[in-house]
Parts: C-alpha cells; structure tokens; sequence
C-alpha cells in the first residue's frame, strides 16, 4: 500500500512477479517517490475494497484494481457499483447459453449468413424475455434483477402453445 485515499481506495504498485530481490525494492521505493515506472516491470494502480452482501448475510468482500487513478473523476463508490453492474451482461450470455441454448444444442445453421440470423433470433427473444420480466418487476414494484431468468423463461415457454405454428416451404417463401 502506497497510500490511503479519501474515498477509502488506496494506492499500490503492481510489480510484474519474475522481479524478484533487489529490484523489486527499488520499484517498491520509485513508486513511493512518485517516480515514473517502466510499465513492463511495474504499474501505479489503485485498490478499492467493499463488502457485497450475500444470501447468508455473511459479507463478501471484493478487491476491484484499476488504472483509474484519480479518486475524485472516478469515486471508489462509484467503481464497485459499475464494476458490479458490467456482470450483467456476463449474466446475459449465460442464461443464452445455458437456459436459451440448453447445454446440449449448438448452433444448427450452416452458412455464415444464416448463423447471424440464428443469433440475432436468440438475442431478440432474450431481449423478450427480459422485457417481460421487466413489466413484471415493474406492476410490484421490485427490481427485475431480483427475478429469476429461468423461471421467467419457462412460463413464458408454457404460454407458447405451438411453436412452430408453420413449416416453411422447401422454396423458402414461405407458405403462400
């Protein structure tokens, strides 16, 4: 630790881990000193610490480092919110993949066209499903992130009595 900050971040030094002795010290101390660093042997960075509370009340606590220096442009309060808000979209591609996709199913089409068409249908009927959710979340009053993707999934799925509703046509324009 190189020194507190007043929004309760410090700074510190990440020094790359084959320095080792002598030099590692020196690094320690032109860090200290405010010296510049060469960044393939170190980094100035900034270490911000808090507490997520999780279903068995016990607290977790997260250690964010970032290259974001400056605690008045970028609060340590505002950084563990963002930082916790950008697994969101890591959230997403899992419930495509794992609840949308189903761990057994790939990708059925052939042509590089026909494959993004695949996507975009799997991204808009995420989008849906969320969308959904979200009007739900909105009529009690509770936060859509509190609701359960897969839950949510399957009793829009209940509601879709034929889902297949036509067969294309082998000419691929459609019924007629």
């Amino acid at each position: 630790m190189l020194g507190g900050l007043p929004d309760g971040s410090y700074r510190s030094v990440l020094i790359n881990p084959t320095i080792r002795g002598r030099r590692r010290e020196e690094l320690l101390a032109a860090a200290r000193a405010g010296q510049p660093l060469d960044p393939s042997q170190a980094m100035l960075v900034r270490v911000v610490e808090y507490m997520v509370e999780n279903r068995t009340t016990r607290g977790e606590l997260f250690c964010l480092i970032t290259n974001l220096l400056d605690y008045e442009t970028a609060p340590a309060m505002e950084l563990a919110e963002l930082y916790h808000e950008r697994w969101e979209i890591e959230l997403s591609f899992d419930e495509i993949e794992t609840h949308q996709l189903a761990s057994d199913r790939v990708l059925r089409s052939r042509t590089p066209e026909l494959v993004k068409q695949e996507i975009w249908g799997l991204l808009l009927t995420h989008y849906a499903i969320r969308h959904t959710m979200k009007d739900a979340a909105d009529t009690v009053g509770t936060d859509p992130d509190r609701l359960s993707f897969i839950r949510g999934f399957r009793v829009i799925r209940r509601q879709v009595s034929n889902q297949a509703g036509f067969s294309p046509s082998p000419n691929g324009h459609g019924t007629g």
